[in-house]
């Protein structure tokens, strides 16, 4: 069974590559479901794919397959099963050793501090090309990194970090912690005496002990990308 948004969804899909031999970009998906960030859209293709609707093809960025239609849909539009990918059909195919290695798509969500907590991070600034091999199952967000509270484990100011979405943690985990619903901040993860520890990798910050209740974890550090 479907939600209303991705029976849209894939209705969308469908028909623009029906019509016009090419798929919808991320923003035009978005739009045709009055979404406010491309992070809904990454979402509602998970479920797609995990409900075995579409497959995302590995070695092709933003290219995906549709396996099925539900019978609504089916009636309504008749169904060929097609590739979806990410240009026109008659667009060079990509060199090889970019098709080997595979590359996916994340949106940048803004600014994370290493550091002194920052605001709360919500809208997508851009988006960012990853090898694929990077991040596995479940939803995933990129951030730049503004601080250097984690210099100790090499990440540093200007670096993009990918983090896994979930809201639990583990010892010794890197993760984005939202500070009193308001703050978020990137530091590693600790349970001490009742409390939660955000500690930092660097001497010249203090640890910050908080209540359970002060914290909560948005996401796991999976990844990180350098540009020199």
């Amino acid at each position: 069974m479907l939600t209303k948004k991705q029976l849209d969804l894939l209705e969308f899909i469908h028909k623009r590559v029906q019509r016009d031999g090419v798929p919808p970009s991320f923003d035009e998906m978005k739009d045709a479901l009055d979404l406010r960030s491309k992070s809904g859209i990454h979402r509602l293709i998970t479920a797609l794919e995990e409900r075995g609707f579409i497959r995302r093809l590995a070695h092709r960025a933003r290219a995906l397959e549709i396996l099925k239609l539900p019978e609504s849909l089916q009636e309504k539009h008749g169904f060929t099963p097609e590739v979806i990918d990410g240009g026109k059909a008659d667009k060079p195919k990509p060199a090889p050793m970019v098709e080997a290695i595979g590359v996916i798509e994340l949106p940048v969500m803004g600014r994370i501090a290493a550091g002194v907590p920052i605001e709360a991070i919500s809208e997508i600034s851009h988006n960012v090309m990853i090898p694929q091999t990077m991040v596995g199952k479940g939803d995933h967000f990129a951030l730049e990194v503004r601080g250097d509270s984690m210099i100790e484990v090499g990440i540093n100011d200007g670096d993009v970090v990918i983090i896994r979405e979930t809201t639990t943690a583990d010892n010794g985990d890197i993760v984005v912690a939202l500070v009193e619903d308001a703050e978020a901040t990137l530091k590693t993860f600790r349970r001490q005496k009742g409390m939660i520890a955000l500690e930092a990798a660097n001497p010249a910050y203090e640890t910050r002990m908080l209540r359970d209740d002060q914290v909560k974890v948005q996401g796991r550090l999976v990844g990180l990308i350098r540009s020199y």
